[in-house]
């Protein structure tokens, strides 16, 4: 996979972790998540296959948040050349509608979008990257 489709697994890695945080990944929030990444990304965006194939095997594999999250973070780390403010901002956005989807928003799910944000915040991409996109 190239560098932009290890991020696009990270975010689906992280969809899940959102999904799955409050014990069980409900079929509202799986549904949406397609809905979701057309908003956020278009309708000619390849990661999105990426993000919602990654999705449904971690589903299927009923990998824990903490685990996918972790993986998920790992990967955005190795890739960090090439997420940029404006990914970054997409990315939290996706996971914001996915924490929603299915209502209430519970302190474990609204604590995994801080630390993701977090995360997201600390890496900065490569300005020849950067300036490039």
């Amino acid at each position: 996979m190239t560098p932009i489709e290890n991020l696009y697994y990270a975010l689906g890695e992280l969809a899940y972790a959102m999904a799955k945080v409050d014990g069980t990944v409900q079929v509202k929030e799986k549904d949406k998540l397609h809905g979701i990444l057309i908003e956020e990304f278009g309708k000619h965006n390849s990661g999105i296959d990426v993000t919602e194939i990654i999705f449904s095997i971690l589903k299927k594999d009923a990998i824990d948040a903490h685990k996918a999250y972790e993986r998920a973070i790992h990967q955005i780390k190795l890739n960090s050349q090439y997420v940029s403010e404006p990914l970054k901002k997409h990315f939290i956005a996706v996971l914001q509608n996915i924490a929603v989807a299915y209502p209430p928003v519970i302190v474990d799910e609204h604590a995994l979008l801080l630390n993701i944000i977090d995360e997201l915040k600390k890496i900065k991409g490569d300005d020849v990257f950067m300036s490039s996109n």
